[in-house]
């Protein structure tokens, strides 16, 4: 065998164990759901559903401070107005800090919202929502939540949708004193979730079900992760996002805040 062939195939191998690396019954608890979630395929998928008597969720076994978590998800189909399927970081305590993936659902044909949020010290009020270029409820896609001592990196897919960089300097709250589990779940929202609660929840429907699957969690300082910044083809595929996908955006809701954006929104560094 030539050694390009060897190099192939080792490569082959390394790919093949690294994707079967990720397990859930590894590295997560079904919390809650009496039996709604479930854990299936030797520990590589996970489901959770929701009917009208419960939802579910799952979370880490560990805490972390600072870290990139990849999960991929495959959003309920069909009609899934009034539902809010989630994946998220959140600490401990009445003044807990946040990172927040939020799906939430709608009717047949109509997209999806993604909402996405960032708490610190029990402080939030800090959305941005978008449409996705795609399809979620087809296919399994990729949603990545970065955290280091710097920024806050969110990407689907590889693309970045979001980034809330520390600007502890000027005075605005970042999340980087304490460890935070991350966090899964379906449940029912519909007093909110779909054009503000107009539409309600279709319980013939039910039970409605995501799955999660390839979940791979990186705490390790010395990792690329630690320092990572965004790079000029970065920057421009985040632009391209909040130019074609963004539907909220809080740091231009001047009804919200008549008195000027909150001070994160007007530094340009």
């Amino acid at each position: 065998m030539s050694p390009f062939k060897i190099f192939f195939f080792t490569a082959l191998l390394v790919a093949a164990f690294s994707f079967s690396a990720a397990d859930f019954n590894t590295d997560v608890n079904v919390a809650w759901g009496n039996g709604r979630g479930k854990i299936l395929n030797n520990g590589q998928l996970l489901t959770l559903s929701l009917d009208k008597s419960s939802g579910s969720g799952f979370q880490s076994k560990t805490e972390y401070l600072f870290g990139k978590i990849d999960m991929q998800i495959k959003l309920v189909p069909g009609n899934s107005a009034g539902t809010v399927t989630t994946f998220y970081l959140k600490s401990e305590g009445s003044t807990w800090d946040e990172i927040d993936f939020e799906f939430l659902g709608n009717m047949s044909g109509d997209p999806y919202t993604l909402h996405t949020n960032v708490y610190a010290q029990g402080k939030g009020d800090k959305e941005q929502q978008f449409y996705l270029w795609f399809d979620p409820t087809a296919n399994f896609h990729t949603y990545s939540i970065l955290w280091n001592p710097q920024r806050i990196i969110l990407t689907v897919d590889d693309t970045p949708i979001r980034e809330f960089k520390n600007h502890e300097s000027i005075g605005v709250l970042f999340p980087k004193n304490k460890p935070m589990r991350m966090y899964a779940s379906l449940w029912n929202a519909d007093d909110w979730a779909t054009r503000g609660g107009l539409v309600k929840t279709d319980w013939s429907k039910a039970p409605f079900m995501a799955s999660y699957r390839n979940i791979k969690i990186d705490s390790k300082p010395n990792s690329n992760w630690y320092t990572q910044e965004m790079d000029s083809t970065s920057q421009a595929r985040l632009r391209w996002v909040q130019k074609n996908y963004m539907i909220y955006n809080y740091c231009t809701d001047h009804k919200r805040f008549p008195q000027g954006a909150p001070k994160e929104c007007t530094t340009s560094s």
